[in-house]
C-alpha cells in the first residue's frame, strides 16, 4: 500500500521544516546549547508543522535519528481527543516517575490538549509545573484560547503561523517533481489557495487530484474547479461585477447558474471574499460586503444566505420609507418595481396552463399597477393562508405581523427589528409579492415597521407614548 504524499514528505529535522524559521531557528539553537524547557506548547493553525516538529523536537532532544514509521519506548504520544479524562491524566501521573528505558529524557507528546477537561487540566497542573528532571512535556493545539492561563505560563510557548502561499507553492512543485506529477502552476497556486494555509492540506489534496488524471494531461486549473466545485474566476468576476453594477436581476441569474452546477454557497463565498480582498484598494465600495459574505459559512442555508448577502449590497438603500431615514434610489425604486412585476408575470403564465385564452385576456387587462385596493378587498387571512402552503418561510415570519392598508400601501408592522430585516431581504419580498398577485392583489407598496401597531384609541396611545410603546389589546368582558 502507497503511503500519502503528506506523510511521505513530513520534515525529519528541523533544518527542513518550512515556514516556520523563526520557532525552529530558536529550538535548534536552544538544544545545542543544551537549554532544555520542561515543558513546550506548540500552538497554530491545523496543518502547518506542530506535530512534525514535536516529534523533531523529542527525538533532537535524546539525540535519536528520526523515522516518522519507528517507535521509540521514551518518546509516548498522547491524542487528548480521547484521553481526556482525570482518571487519564492521573494515569499519566503515576507513570511519569518511571525513568527512561534506554534514552536521557521521557518526553511524552500530548496532541490537541485544549480538549482535555477542567478536571483533567487540574490534575496535570502540578504535574507540569515541576515534572521529574527525566520528563520533558510537548503540548499541541489549535485552540489556545481553551487552555487555562495556569496551564500555558508553565511552559515555553512557540505560535505557529499559516503556510504562506509561496512557500507552499514551492513546496508543492517540489512534491510534484519528485513524483513526476504532471501540474500546471495556476494549479498549483489554486491548490495551495484551497489548502488555506495548511500544508497537510495541501498535499493531500494534490495527492487526491494526482490519481484523477492521466500523465498526458495532467492537472489544470480547470480539473480542480470541477472536481472540488470551485465557481470559474471569471463567474466570481462577474457576479462582482452584478453587486456593484447594482444588476439584481443578473445576480440572481449568475448564483442560480452556479448552484445548477453544483457549485456550494460556502465555497463561493470564500472565493468572493478572497477576489473582494484583492479588490478592495481598487473598488473600496465592495469593503463592506466583506463581513456578511464571512457569515455564509455559518448558515444552515448559505445558498439564500450568499443570496440574501449579495442582494443586500447590490441593493443597499432599502429603506423604510415610513421612517424616511433616506429616500429609495432610482435604481431601488425601479429593483422593487420590477420584482412585483415579475411576480405578477409569474402568476398570470401559471394561469395561462389552465385558464381559457378570454379569461386570461381580461385577466390581464384589469391587472391595474396603481389603483388603490379597498381595504374590504383585501383579506389578510387569504394572504396568510397562501403563504403557509406554497412559501414556508415568509409564512413564519408574516403570520407573526399587523398590517395596516392605506390606499394602494400596504404596511407590515413587524413586532421587532429582526422580522423587519427578514421582510426586506429581497428574496422575501419578491415572494411577498408574488402571493398577493395569487390572491389576486396587485400594485401595492410595501412598508415595514419594527415594532407592533399604535393604539387606535387616543387615550391609549397618549399612554403607550408616556410609556415608550405598546401593543393595544382587545380584552372580553366576561362578567354576568
Amino acid at each position: 500500500m502507497s503511503k500519502a504524499l503528506y506523510r511521505k514528505y513530513r520534515s525529519k529535522s528541523l533544518d527542513e521544516v518550512i515556514g516556520q524559521s523563526h520557532v525552529t531557528d530558536i529550538l535548534g539553537q536552544a538544544i545545542k546549547q543544551g537549554r532544555i524547557s520542561h515543558a513546550y506548547l506548540l500552538t497554530g493553525p491545523r496543518g502547518v508543522g506542530k506535530t512534525s516538529i514535536a516529534r523533531i523536537l523529542a527525538h533532537e532532544i535524546n539525540k535519536l535519528p528520526y523515522d516518522d514509521d519507528a517507535t521509540n519506548l521514551d518518546i509516548i504520544e498522547i491524542d487528548a481527543a480521547s484521553n481526556n479524562g482525570v482518571e487519564d491524566v492521573r494515569a499519566l501521573r503515576e507513570k511519569v516517575q518511571i525513568a527512561p528505558v534506554a534514552a536521557s529524557k521521557k518526553i511524552y507528546i500530548i496532541d490537541e490538549v485544549h480538549m482535555l477537561s477542567k478536571a483533567a487540566f487540574n490534575a496535570l497542573l502540578k504535574t507540569l509545573e515541576e515534572p521529574p528532571e527525566h520528563v520533558v512535556f510537548i503540548l499541541a493545539t489549535t485552540d489556545v484560547d481553551k487552555l487555562p492561563a495556569t496551564i500555558i505560563s508553565r511552559t515555553q510557548r512557540f505560535s505557529f503561523r499559516s503556510i504562506t502561499p509561496a512557500d507552499a507553492v514551492k513546496h508543492l512543485r517540489h512534491i510534484a517533481d519528485a513524483e513526476k506529477i504532471k501540474v500546471s502552476d495556476e494549479a498549483l497556486e489554486l491548490i495551495a489557495e484551497r489548502g488555506d494555509g495548511s500544508f497537510r492540506d495541501s498535499i493531500s489534496l494534490l495527492d487526491q487530484l494526482a490519481s484523477l488524471v492521466n500523465d498526458k494531461e495532467g492537472i489544470t486549473a480547470d480539473l480542480i474547479e470541477a472536481s472540488i466545485g470551485l465557481a470559474p474566476k471569471e463567474t466570481v468576476n462577474r457576479i462582482l461585477e452584478a453587486v456593484d453594477s447594482h444588476d439584481i436581476a443578473q445576480l440572481v441569474k449568475l448564483l442560480d447558474a452556479a448552484y445548477d452546477q453544483g457549485i456550494n454557497g460556502v465555497i463561493l463565498s470564500q472565493q468572493l471574499t478572497k477576489r473582494v480582498r484583492e479588490l478592495v484598494v481598487e473598488k473600496p465600495q465592495l469593503l463592506p460586503l466583506l463581513d456578511t459574505l464571512l457569515d455564509v459559512a455559518k448558515s444552515p442555508q448559505p445558498n439564500l444566505k450568499l443570496l440574501s448577502a449579495l442582494g443586500t449590497a447590490t441593493v443597499p438603500k432599502l429603506v423604510n420609507k415610513t421612517v424616511a431615514l433616506s429616500a429609495p434610489t432610482p435604481g431601488v425604486t425601479a429593483t422593487i418595481a420590477e420584482l412585483e412585476k415579475q411576480a405578477v408575470r409569474e402568476v398570470i403564465t401559471d394561469k395561462t396552463k389552465a385558464a381559457p385564452k378570454d379569461t386570461i385576456r381580461d385577466e390581464v387587462a384589469s391587472t391595474p399597477d396603481t389603483v388603490p385596493v379597498a381595504e374590504s378587498e383585501f383579506d389578510w387571512d387569504k394572504l396568510i393562508e397562501n403563504t403557509r402552503q406554497k412559501y414556508v418561510a415568509v409564512y413564519s415570519v408574516l403570520s407573526k405581523c399587523n398590517y395596516e392598508l392605506d390606499g394602494k400601501q400596504l404596511t407590515l408592522y413587524t413586532g421587532n427589528k429582526f422580522y423587519k430585516k427578514k421582510l426586506d431581504d429581497v428574496k422575501y419580498g419578491a415572494l411577498i409579492h408574488k402571493s398577493l398577485a395569487e390572491v389576486g392583489v396587485y400594485g401595492l407598496d410595501i412598508h415595514t415597521i419594527p415594532t407592533a401597531p399604535p393604539p387606535k384609541d387616543s387615550q391609549a396611545a397618549a399612554v403607550a407614548a408616556i410609556m415608550g410603546g405598546g401593543e393595544e389589546v382587545a380584552v372580553e368582558d366576561n362578567a354576568s
